[in-house]
């Protein structure tokens, strides 16, 4: 196992971009309508609580993708997705996978990690830093 650490930066930043985009496209079907979907154009009326989650999709899902501003912004949407899980999916039932939640959880934990360790390889802000 060992001949693997040196791939975990890589993987770090695969992670980060894949679960940016992912969380970016939630973003885009509620104000871009695509893709299409229950939830596309939800966004547009700014009359719930679901259209502020969706611009926070967007802006720090692209951030999070890039790997830029990595940290603040997975911070911010790790803290979205627990309040989404606890006003949209825990008052439906105890457990996640009945109450639709477990992706908010999965989102929640993945962010508060990339949070905690920072954007990986492949990231803007590992070019603006220099090394020490």
């Amino acid at each position: 196992m060992k001949g693997l650490n040196r791939y975990a930066p890589l993987m770090l930043g695969i992670l980060r971009i894949m679960s940016g985009l992912l969380f970016l496209a939630h973003g885009t079907q509620k104000f871009l309508s695509f893709p299409d979907g229950e939830r596309a154009g939800s966004g547009l009326a700014f009359a719930n609580a679901g259209a502020y989650a969706g611009a926070i999709e967007l802006i720090t899902g692209s951030l999070i993708a890039l790997g830029l501003f990595t940290r603040p912004a997975a911070f911010l949407a790790s803290g979205t997705m627990a309040f989404a899980y606890f006003i949209g999916h825990a008052s439906q039932g105890f457990w996640p996978v009945n109450n639709g939640g477990d992706a908010a959880i999965l989102y929640c934990f993945v962010f508060l990690y990339l949070a905690v360790a920072g954007p990986g390889a492949l990231s803007i802000d590992g070019v603006r830093k220099p090394r020490p």
